[in-house]
């Protein structure tokens, strides 16, 4: 069965933070005093938030929610298998995800990754994300991480067009119309 991505329920980020990959539990871990899947979940289905599953299991959950006017943050997590989800989760941030915080006014979009976590500084590369430094002692135990973007002119190939087209696409998915 291949990847499919469906709007989050609070049900499958519970499952898929209760089941977090290392890499993933560590950047969580050093970012949050206290947290517990259903409380990760629950923070996490502000805005707009997806779930890849993979043979019909919830494997990971990603979106992006606004912090104020124009600024958004963007996250990921997910089990062992995600990698497995990241070429189908890529490819949906470009044609829907992307395009829908950008047609809701956003004009950056900030990643954090733990600077050890060389799976997620790779993606976000690829993701088109401009890493814009390194952030020493940003961990609550004084680990490093890095702080990527993107911002309206790093998307600026979508035209507008294309972002209605989108939107409407994005409608459909995250059914909020």
């Amino acid at each position: 069965m291949p990847t499919r991505i469906i709007p989050a329920t609070l049900r499958d980020l519970s499952y898929v933070a209760a089941n977090l990959r290392p890499a993933d539990r560590a950047e969580i871990d050093c970012q949050l005093d206290h947290w517990s899947p259903a409380l990760l979940a629950l923070t996490a289905l502000q805005g707009f938030a997806y779930v890849a599953e993979l043979d019909g299991n919830p494997e990971a959950g990603f979106g992006a929610a606004e912090q104020r006017s124009g600024l958004w943050i963007a996250w990921s997590w997910g089990t062992r298998r995600m990698k497995r989800c990241v070429p189908e989760i890529t490819r949906f941030f470009h044609v829907v995800l992307g395009p829908q915080v950008a047609a809701r006014g956003a004009w950056r979009v900030e990643a954090r990754a733990l600077a050890e976590n060389d799976l997620a500084l790779r993606w976000l590369d690829r993701l088109g994300a401009t890493q814009r430094c390194r952030l020493p002692g940003y961990g609550r135990n004084g680990e490093d991480f890095f702080l990527y973007d993107w911002t309206r002119e790093s998307w600026n190939h979508v035209s507008l067009s294309e972002t209605a087209r989108t939107e409407a696409a994005a409608a459909g998915a995250d059914r909020r119309g």
